[in-house]
């Protein structure tokens, strides 16, 4: 009921995640915690988590099912090259779920001790995703100067950096543990790229876009549509492009990349003059958006 704000199509594609195992929900041994989205050009998006039925479970889930949304019409709208979403929106969809599911629940229940605990949830939402997310920005960007200053990443300078910005950024009436100093050791998101200033900057954008789709209704849905899950570069005025674009869902395909052809024979073959790779490649089919329909690149100049 929460997201039917976004469409039926929408919530179509959530019944067929519900319905068709994308979704692998139970608790099991030796199952790893946490929940994540993952997906591959040309089928359905899978969503590891473990449901257990409580509100975060439930916000979880919205989260998760907002990546896998965008990732489906990502694939489906775009070519192969350029059907991964940049990092900067990688958060926008999956946080615009919860806040939309979160806004529901609130306009539903009136009980006062189920308002607080919504609300609180809700606050702890913006320390966690808004405040800490930065905080752990500003740990990735520090660490990198350290290295690029020569000085060692060893854990006495990483944990007093980290215990330092605690003391920032929760200020002196915040009771600091000494054990907090040891916590940047367990966030996944430390041992790759970049990556967690977009959770703070997602859930701001998530804000500002739920406000317009429960405000504006049809109209805001369209643009969010348009842009935020995937149908940017969607080229709706060459329908020959859009074939060739369109990944089928019921089995692997990379005519969106190659394209078919006929051979003396009559026979359908690939036509590998298409093939494209390196990211200034991507990049250009991105901007330009001029793949043909036998899958050649004509870039403007």
């Amino acid at each position: 009921d929460a997201l039917s704000v976004l469409g039926e199509d929408y919530t179509a594609l959530l019944r067929e995640g519900f319905d068709h195992r994308w979704i692998d929900v139970y608790e099991n041994e030796g199952k790893r915690s946490g929940a994540y989205s993952n997906s591959a050009y040309g089928v359905h998006p899978y969503v590891l988590m473990s449901f257990d039925g409580t509100l975060n479970s439930v916000l979880t889930l919205a989260h998760e099912m907002g990546h896998a949304l965008h990732s489906y019409h990502s694939c489906k709208y775009q070519p192969i090259s350029t059907s991964d979403y940049v990092i900067f929106v990688a958060e926008v969809a999956s946080t615009c779920n919860e806040v939309l599911l979160m806004r529901h629940l609130l306009s539903k229940t009136t009980d006062k001790k189920q308002r607080a605990y919504l609300i609180n949830h809700f606050l702890d939402q913006f320390k966690g995703t808004v405040y800490r997310q930065t905080m752990f920005a500003e740990f990735e960007m520090k660490s990198n100067q350290m290295a690029e200053e020569g000085e060692s990443l060893n854990a006495e300078n990483l944990c007093k950096l980290y215990y330092e910005l605690n003391q920032k950024y929760f200020g002196e009436d915040m009771v600091s543990d000494p054990q907090i100093a040891y916590e940047w050791a367990r966030i996944p998101h430390f041992y790759y790229n970049f990556y967690v200033y977009q959770y703070a900057t997602g859930f701001s954008a998530a804000m500002a876009l739920s406000r317009r789709i429960l405000t504006e209704g049809e109209s805001a849905v369209k643009d969010y549509s348009a842009g935020a899950i995937g149908k940017a570069y969607a080229n709706t005025e060459r329908p020959a492009m859009k074939t060739a674009q369109t990944p089928s869902f019921d089995e692997p395909s990379l005519t969106g990349v190659y394209g078919l052809q006929k051979n003396s024979k009559g026979e359908s073959v690939m036509d590998m003059t298409g093939k494209t790779s390196g990211s200034l490649q991507g990049m250009k089919l991105a901007l330009n958006n001029e793949l043909t329909i036998s899958g050649q690149t004509k870039l403007k100049q």
